[in-house]
């Protein structure tokens, strides 16, 4: 399957529509059927095996609840963590903002296009950059030139993507079956095409010697890039 990128209904959607609402909870549903909370932990874990990250910088980061649930299941410390969140909406309530709180969590919100955003923020460093469902609406020049400004910016770059293949297509195209509603039925087949598998990631990160890279399947549906800087 040659990847291809097509529009998502969810991109045109303001976001307090009732459908982008409705998508935002099927994109939950997703998440924990395709397991991103367990491989997420086991990557940042994997990634800083003698101290979590303290500094953590997470684009389209949607509502934040991905993030919270990982962060319930890190070990807590008294360290504080610091989270950027960049995302076109801000989707955070008071709730979520509450609940990292209690976990030690200070967490800020950068509001706009991951591009520009990134660019803005290029002198601020941070230990990890994460992505879950998001490098898949990029372009390969489009997300070459993200990993260059992640490569300078963090000590590793964690995404989990939609696996192109048969496999993950026909999960996509039965979502229905689950309750998912007609904006997510219509675009997870497109997230799917628009995946990666293989080495596509690597073959876009800088080429560097002082970086490992690891690319993989993860669990049924996704797809696991980390790169890591050696020590």
């Amino acid at each position: 399957m040659i990847r291809s990128l097509h529009s998502e209904l969810v991109d045109a959607l303001p976001a307090d529509h009732p459908a982008a609402i409705e998508t935002r909870r099927d994109l939950r549903l997703i998440n924990t059927l395709m397991g991103h909370v367990g491989i997420l932990t086991r990557s940042l874990r994997k990634s800083f095996p003698n101290q979590q990250p303290s500094r953590i910088l997470e684009i389209g980061a949607g509502d934040g609840d991905l993030l919270l649930r990982v962060a319930r299941r890190l070990p807590g410390e008294e360290k504080k963590v610091e989270v950027v969140f960049v995302d076109l909406h801000n989707l955070l309530t008071s709730q979520t903002k509450a609940d990292f709180a209690a976990l030690n969590w200070d967490i800020r919100l950068v509001q706009g296009d991951i591009f520009q955003c990134l660019s803005e923020t290029n002198g601020e460093k941070t230990d990890v950059v994460l992505a879950n469902l998001v490098l898949h609406h990029f372009s390969n020049s489009q997300l070459t030139d993200l990993f260059s400004v992640a490569a300078k910016k963090a000590d590793a770059f964690i995404a989990i993507e939609p696996r192109r293949g048969a496999w993950s297509l026909f999960f996509a195209e039965s979502l229905s079956l689950i309750g998912c509603g007609p904006v997510a039925c219509h675009d997870a087949p497109l997230s799917v095409r628009a995946g990666f598998n293989g080495r596509d990631l690597s073959a876009l990160w800088p080429r560097d010697d002082n970086w490992e890279l690891l690319e993989r399947r993860a669990g049924l549906f996704s797809h696991l890039f980390i790169a890591r800087r050696k020590v």
